[in-house]
């Protein structure tokens, strides 16, 4: 793909890790956020990102550019795809996009990186909505390859296949969604697992660290690899064969499957033995750590990955 120019928009966690995934991949990056402090923050945090992603792509030889801009207008001017990462709260995405949207040519795609917001709502109030599509990252975004790609009522299909060409250039791996749906399609089959986990902690079947043991050693390292239909599939002779044999042991598993609520007594559990299970590490050492298999892992990923 030809050198591009991207807009970010919102300079926070998403935003920062954002501008050094477009330009690690050879893209020159104009950033805005409406705080001032954001901007250095990017500065600071660069060379931790750029040496993240040299492990995992290799060093750069034609690294973009990233330039912050003291206005929104001024981080628009010339560019040729907009990542929008502001806060989750439909009113503010609103006037955020509806203002992107007003200092863009029409032809422009602005995707944004919410989690938790349906594209119909937050295309509501732009003139251009059919630019508008979802382009949800997973965290870490400089490393993490998904990217979901999700249309709302007024989107063109046009904007889904470009923003799905951009994501697919620089690296990420995007799954579009064929309709909207709350928690678009990862954060939901978190969701359901996780949902479980916490049920189980809360009733003492298991603690906080051999749940996540059990994630770690059991599922974990083949579902990255292959995912959950292929990988179950090689436990029989095909997914055919899987779903006649452990199906009904499934259906018992599902229909006893018990209900959570995140209430304060529940709460309270997880943190605590989520505690036990951290020890004396740090949030800082934890996340080091993480950040640092993860590339490794993706490397093998890469390598091995059925999709």
């Amino acid at each position: 793909m030809e050198r591009l120019t991207i807009g970010i928009v919102g300079l926070g966690l998403i935003g920062q890790r954002w501008a050094a995934a477009f330009a690690h991949a050879g893209h020159d990056v104009r950033g805005f956020d409406p705080d001032p402090a954001r901007a250095a923050a990017l500065g600071a945090v660069l060379p931790t990102l750029f040496a993240d992603l040299d492990a995992l792509r290799g060093t750069s030889t034609a690294r973009g550019t990233i330039v912050t801009c003291p206005t929104l207008a001024d981080a628009l001017r010339g560019v040729d795809f907009v990542q929008e990462n502001g806060p989750e709260a439909l009113a503010l995405k609103q006037r955020m996009l509806s203002d992107i949207d007003n200092l863009l040519d029409e032809a422009i795609v602005v995707a944004s990186s919410s989690s938790a917001l349906l594209v119909s709502e937050m295309q509501a109030q732009c003139r251009n909505p059919q630019r508008i599509v979802l382009g949800h990252p997973f965290n870490p975004v400089h490393l993490m390859p998904l990217v979901e790609i999700v249309a709302g009522r007024a989107t063109a299909p046009a904007a889904l296949v470009q923003a799905r060409e951009i994501y697919t250039a620089i690296g990420k791996k995007p799954v579009v969604l064929h309709r909207e749906i709350t928690g678009h399609l990862a954060l939901r089959l978190m969701g359901a697992m996780w949902r479980e986990a916490i049920a189980l902690v809360r009733d003492g079947v298991a603690s906080v660290e051999d749940v996540d043991r059990a994630f770690i050693y059991g599922p974990g390292p083949k579902w990255a690899l292959q995912g959950a239909f292929i990988s179950n599939g090689l436990n029989a002779d095909g997914i055919e064969s899987f779903l006649i044999k452990y199906g009904p042991t499934y259906q018992a598993i599902w229909d006893s499957l018990l209900e959570v609520r995140l209430d304060a007594e529940t709460a309270a559990t997880i943190s605590a033995s989520t505690a036990q299970a951290v020890g004396s590490r740090s949030q800082e050492r934890l996340r080091t750590e993480r950040d640092a298999g993860l590339i490794e892992l993706l490397k093998t990923i890469a390598e091995h990955g059925a999709l």
